[in-house]
Formats: C-alpha cells, sequence, structure tokens
C-alpha cells in the first residue's frame, strides 16, 4: 500500500545516479522543483549530461559511503545489476530509494505532478501506469489554468490576514470557500 506524502528535497541531501536519456528524464524534474543540494553521479559523460549538471557532476558511481550521506537516491538509466546494488547500499543505511522502472527497488515512486506555483498536485498509480498518471496531469491542466498560482497566492493572503486577527479554522475555510465561489475559481461539482 503507498501513502501519498510530500518530502521538501530543499532540506534533505539528494542524489542521483545513472546515465542516458533516463538520467537526464529526472534531472529535468528534480531541477524544476529547484533541488539545491543535488548531487548528480553518473559514468555517462554525454556534453548535455554535463552541461546540465554543471559543478554538480561527479563522473562515476556513488560508493556506499556517498550513498550513506544522503537521504534520498534517485536511480535512473543504469543497467538492473548496478540499480540493485546502489538500492541495497540505500536500503542497508535507511536512504529513501527510487530507482526508475524498476518497482522492487523502489521505496517510493514519483507522480505525475501538476504544479502552479505553490499549488502541486499528483497524480499516482502505484507506479503501475506512468503513461496513465501523464494523460491524466494533461487532463487536469486544462482544467485547472496558470492562474491558480496567483490564486494561492490570495488564499494564502487571506488566511494568514485571518490567522494573525486569531480567526478559527471553521471561520478560515468559510472564507476561503467565499473566496473561490465568490470568483467562480471553480465550476460546480
Amino acid at each position: 500500500m503507498t501513502v501519498p506524502l510530500a518530502l521538501d528535497l530543499a532540506l534533505l541531501p539528494v542524489a542521483l545516479a545513472g546515465g542516458g536519456p533516463a538520467l537526464v528524464k529526472r534531472l529535468t524534474l528534480l531541477d524544476s522543483e529547484r533541488i539545491p543540494g543535488l548531487t548528480v553521479y553518473s559514468t555517462d559523460l554525454d556534453p548535455g549530461i554535463a552541461q546540465m549538471s554543471g559543478e554538480r557532476l561527479v563522473p562515476r558511481l556513488p560508493s556506499e559511503t556517498e550513498v550513506a550521506a544522503c537521504r534520498v537516491l534517485f536511480v535512473a538509466g543504469l543497467p538492473f545489476i548496478q540499480s540493485a546494488e546502489l538500492a541495497a547500499f540505500a536500503r542497508d543505511h535507511r536512504v529513501l530509494v527510487n530507482v526508475e522502472d524498476a518497482l522492487p527497488l523502489c521505496d517510493f515512486h514519483v507522480p505525475a505532478i501538476l504544479r502552479r506555483g505553490e499549488l502541486a498536485i499528483s497524480i499516482s498509480t502505484g507506479g503501475s501506469s506512468p503513461t496513465a498518471a501523464r494523460r491524466l496531469r494533461t487532463w487536469l491542466s486544462d482544467l485547472l489554468p496558470a492562474e491558480w498560482a496567483e490564486r494561492l497566492v490570495q488564499i494564502t493572503t487571506l488566511r494568514e490576514n485571518m490567522r494573525s486577527q486569531g480567526a478559527s479554522m471553521p471561520e478560515i475555510s468559510k472564507a476561503t470557500d467565499i473566496l473561490i465561489d465568490g470568483n467562480g475559481w471553480l465550476p460546480p461539482v
């Protein structure tokens, strides 16, 4: 059974190990989420990977000690044997690990994410169908336009102002509903 969680990877040491298009795909995702302490390990010295990774690139796979220093390890684009070895290092040191397209080696999977500013909606199939998750994300993106980033800022400001004035959570919830409904931001269900 999976439980959806949201980890703030800005607070944790994170590593990415791998190569090829799978590494590029995962690095693109992690960079879009602005992970500041990311280290990239790769023996794939493709100029594109080197350019994307910049100073974060270590031109080899991580040692067991380096894996142990992480809290989250992503593995992408490596042969199964190398992936399994890195996953074993991670588990031996209680490091959360995700090996792309190898569910038995994963402690977690990465859902499809629709982001509108601080609003993040994740769509998960438990790893059983990334394509279905991607298709649902695309469908939802039409329902939730980019304006939701600013709308969330308005909702957050309302909430913070009301909290500073001592409003209760039910009062804040009611005011939020009035703001959303009054502006017609969501269609009736």
